[in-house]
């Protein structure tokens, strides 16, 4: 398949109902596979062909790993977040510039407002607009930056697609995926980003689990292989990756689960035991993402539908009228049935 996914590629994976009707639909495609890799369940066509947008950055931050990028594990999980600008995660993204003799002018992602209010409050009060930092993506920019310091790349055209260190991301993503890349697009913070099928993205996270447990096993090759380290920073400086209380951030603190939502609607979840899914929604709205993976995961008994139930109550606002619950984001029975291949 080669064409970008499309309504025969899909199937209804959520339901946004308001006082007992059904007011909004969300069709999409999702991805099972083992820890191996191995497709073990899909809704819609596992080969669609999407772009990851922010899903990818675990798959950056391994070009920036292998290109030598000095980072401990906290500004490694900032290298493969989408954070909300908290004056936490701006001075992680300083000190990671810092660290390289560089600064914040030396990013080339945009300016934005804080997403977090409290460090847009702040902004305001000093009387500053918006600043690189507080970009979401600022911290894979300053790895992208530690990177090139570390091999002698050019520092000012590290976005450019034929840069060293793009070619090298393209590379890992084949590389972890076991697929060609489709087009190469670019994404919202500049980055080349290439189009792949969903059933890669979900093996390539099952690679990168795969790789962090042989590691913690002493098994072969993994054993000190900085890639290794990606899965273990995200979980354990989930702050990082996100926000205090936000989706990615709580599905990684209560459930073990590695959780990452990118840009129109894509979500990568990776599983205590290894299993990856991939998720698309067509109409690119991430609000239902979190409610159909876990509860797709729990339906083929990879996570307990009571611990799934737990988070998404914490995590996913009601449906509100004259400011009270009226309703919910509920997963189809597409997704609550989902079973694995044969069974």
């Amino acid at each position: 398949m080669t064409h970008p996914i499309s309504l025969s590629d899909v199937v209804e994976l959520a339901t946004v109902d308001r006082n007992g009707v059904i007011e909004s639909r969300h069709f999409g495609a999702l991805a099972v596979v083992d820890r191996d890799g191995t497709l073990v369940a899909s809704l819609g066509d596992p080969e669609a062909m999407i772009y990851a947008r922010s899903t990818l950055k675990p798959f950056q931050a391994i070009a920036s790993l292998r290109a030598g990028a000095e980072l401990d594990q906290e500004a490694l999980a900032l290298a493969c977040a989408s954070h909300v600008g908290s004056e936490r995660h701006q001075n992680l993204a300083a000190r990671m510039l810092a660290d390289t003799g560089l600064s914040e002018s030396d990013l080339r992602c945009p300016t934005a407002w804080p997403q977090e209010t409290a460090a847009y409050q702040e902004r305001l009060r000093q009387g500053l607009g918006q600043n690189h930092l507080a970009f979401n993506c600022s911290g894979k920019h300053a790895g992208f930056l530690s990177a090139c310091v570390a091999s002698g790349w050019d520092t000012e055209t590290y976005l450019d697609p034929q840069h060293p260190l793009q070619l090298s991301v393209m590379a890992a993503v084949e590389e972890f995926s076991g697929a060609p890349i489709g087009n190469i697009a670019i994404d919202g913070c500049g980055a080349p980003v290439p189009q792949m099928p969903l059933v890669g993205l979900a093996r390539a996270v099952a690679g990168l689990l795969r790789l962090a447990a042989d590691d913690a096993a002493g098994l072969g090759s993994a054993v000190g292989d900085p890639v290794a380290r990606i899965a273990p920073a995200m979980l354990a400086h989930p702050w990082a990756v996100q926000g205090q209380g936000l989706e990615n951030t709580v599905v990684m603190e209560r459930l073990g689960v590695l959780s990452k939502l990118g840009a129109e609607g894509v979500l990568i979840l990776g599983a205590p035991d290894g299993s990856a899914l991939a998720l698309k929604m067509l109409d690119g709205q991430s609000r239902a993402n979190t409610v159909v993976g876990l509860n797709a995961l729990a339906a083929l008994g990879i996570l307990s539908q009571d611990a799934v139930d737990s988070v998404l109550e914490e995590v996913i606002k009601p449906i509100l009228g004259g400011g009270e619950p009226v309703g919910a984001i509920l997963p189809t029975p597409a997704v609550t049935s989902l079973r694995a291949a044969g069974n």
